[in-house]
C-alpha cells in the first residue's frame, strides 16, 4: 500500500472533526500550505495546483519513518504530527491523488 493510501485511510476520518473543532481545521489548513511549499507545489493562484503525487508520497513516507524512529504514538487530541498527517490526507482527497499512484 502506498504511503498516501496509508495516511489517507488512517487520517481521512478525522475530517469529521473539522465541524466541531475549528482550531483543528485552522491548524490543518496551515499544514496544507506548508506541505504545498515543501513539495514545490506552492502557488499564489486562487486555486493552488495539485501537489505532485510522487513527491507528496515521498514526503509522507519520510514523515512516517521519522515518527516511527522517534517512537511517536498517536495522541487522543491533535498534536503537530496528527495535524500534518491529516493535512496530507486532505491534499490526497482534494486532488484525487490516490488515482495517480
Amino acid at each position: 500500500m502506498s504511503p498516501l493510501a496509508v495516511v489517507s485511510e488512517a487520517y481521512g476520518p478525522r475530517f469529521a472533526e473539522f465541524a466541531f473543532e475549528p482550531a483543528f481545521l485552522a491548524a490543518v489548513d496551515q499544514h496544507v500550505a506548508e506541505i504545498r511549499d515543501r513539495v514545490a507545489a506552492g502557488s499564489a493562484a486562487l486555486h493552488p495546483p495539485a501537489p505532485d503525487a510522487e513527491a507528496l508520497g515521498d514526503y509522507a513516507l519520510g514523515f512516517l519513518d521519522a515518527l516511527s524512529e522517534n517512537g511517536w504514538l498517536e495522541p487522543v487530541g491533535h498534536d503537530y504530527a496528527v495535524c500534518r498527517l491529516t493535512a496530507i490526507s486532505w491534499l490526497v482527497r482534494r486532488h484525487d491523488l490516490l488515482d495517480l499512484v
